[in-house]
């Protein structure tokens, strides 16, 4: 919005120059009105600036189907364990409650069985190295080693390392809880600064794999990409992201822009397909076959709808539904869509933004042109990026694929409010790249930890 002008004497003002003042004032009143009606329904706005007195809505159709489980579904329950790992009898009285003859119990049998399903109660294990020496009858000395990894006076081993970190970095807990869970599990103080020592430490062993997942990615047909601001060390940071079903990168940068994609050197010279919101940083990576977020894109249809009533919006709003449909239906048949095909979707496409166009012309000169405007223009300029899901099956309908991973580093925010040091969110990025990418690939997480800190790191598969 431009800065508000001063306040004019009316009376020194020509007609020409009132009518000016009219149409500059409708403008910023129309930018006022256009702001207060955008949420997170109708742009890229997230829900959490929506506020508490929103009614929750959603761009999904109902199923029709009845809330539950539905009928036919293969469910799952609490079953008894074929081998119990302790099994009580409890005795019978030892005479009869009738007769009061004894009893003859030696002959009694089950004639009911029920489980208790509960975890142990359990305390950490301290385990004693003794290194042994010996002197020979020839005079030679012999001492034996201790095992890799034991190094210390007294230390911590992987398992509690390794359950420290994924408190903290896995299942986003504040270090100081997360010291408090493992005190009141286990019986063992463990200090937050030792939880943020074993980040940094098991952060080290990690880097290795992070690189390799990063040129993993580098080297992926199919690419999502997303970027998110943070707060870092008291300052505005952006956590980029490149992910795919298989694999999930994070990095930490101080800017947003081409500066950052290229230091990270993940999306710049790719040529696969890279699937985005339309970011202009992003649309300037040549090498790349883009393909457009429709999620975004329907959220601003939404709003083009909400502000000018054009019925081009809905119609548009109908087609990209309707053609995802048709897709989903279509890959899960295994079909694949003719060039015919793509090109009668394509013109049904171009028919509704002609239509968009004829109702919303474009200003003359250099002046901001309307949302709506600028929002046809892009179904114009990248109608191919659109509609790629159209003609390549792999690529899914939105960016859900990067946008799932934001989650968990915004659930890290809003839990500690920001990260105190670069440093340590250089850690986190590294950690939950690998944590993210492993589980993926069929990994537990905790094991993923063990194996870091035990200096056998997993590595990342194709």
């Amino acid at each position: 919005m431009p800065p508000k002008p001063p306040r004019p004497d009316l009376t020194q003002l020509s007609d020409t120059d009132k009518e000016r003042l009219i149409d500059a004032l409708f403008a910023r009143l129309d930018a006022v009105e256009a702001k207060l009606g955008t949420n997170s329904d109708n742009s890229s706005k997230p829900p959490s600036s929506d506020g508490l007195a929103k009614k929750t809505s959603s761009l999904r159709e109902s199923s029709g189907k009845k809330v539950g489980g539905q009928k036919g579904r293969k469910g799952t329950t609490l079953r008894q364990a074929e081998q119990p790992d302790e099994v009580v009898k409890h005795p019978l009285p030892g005479q009869c409650e009738r007769c009061h003859a004894a009893l003859p119990t030696q002959h009694a049998r089950v004639w009911a069985r029920r489980q208790v399903v509960d975890v142990p109660t359990v305390a950490f294990n301290v385990v004693e190295h003794h290194a042994l020496a010996l002197t020979c009858a020839c005079g030679q000395f012999h001492t034996s080693s201790f095992p890799g990894g034991v190094s210390e006076s007294v230390q911590y081993g992987p398992n509690v390392r390794a359950l420290g970190v994924h408190l903290t970095q896995g299942q986003m807990l504040p270090y100081a809880r997360a010291a408090e869970l493992i005190h009141d599990v286990y019986g063992l103080a463990v200090s937050p600064g030792t939880l943020v020592a074993w980040v940094a430490e098991v952060s080290a062993a990690l880097q290795e794999t992070a690189n390799l997942i990063a040129s993993q990615l580098s080297a992926a047909q199919l690419v999502h990409a997303d970027e998110s601001g943070l707060r870092v060390a008291g300052k505005l940071h952006w956590l980029h992201i490149a992910a795919n079903e298989t694999h999930t990168w994070y990095g930490m940068h101080g800017k947003r822009g081409m500066a950052a994609i290229e230091e990270h050197g993940i999306l710049a010279g790719r040529t696969g397909v890279l699937v985005h919101d339309c970011w202009a940083p992003y649309c300037r990576l040549d090498d790349s076959t883009h393909a457009l977020c429709n999620a975004h894109l329907l959220r601003e249809l939404l709003y083009a709808k909400e502000t000018t009533g054009q019925p081009w919006a809905q119609a548009m709003t109908d087609f990209l539904l309707n053609a995802n449909k048709l897709c989903t239906a279509a890959r899960e048949r295994q079909i694949v869509f003719s060039a015919d095909d793509v090109r009668a979707l394509r013109t049904v496409y171009d028919n509704i933004v002609r239509e968009g166009e004829r109702a919303n012309r474009v200003a003359s000169g250099r002046v901001k042109q309307s949302t709506t405007v600028n929002l046809l223009r892009r179904f114009r300029q990248y109608g191919d990026a659109v509609l790629r899901f159209v003609g390549n099956f792999v690529v899914r309908f939105t960016n859900n694929a990067a946008e799932r991973v934001v989650r968990m580093p915004k659930v890290k925010q809003k839990v500690s409010g920001c990260f105190r040091t670069l440093d340590g969110a250089e850690y986190f990025c590294v950690i939950r790249s690998c944590l993210d990418t492993l589980r993926k690939q069929g990994h537990n997480m905790l094991a993923v930890l063990q194996q870091a800190f035990a200096g056998t790191p997993i590595q990342s598969a194709a």
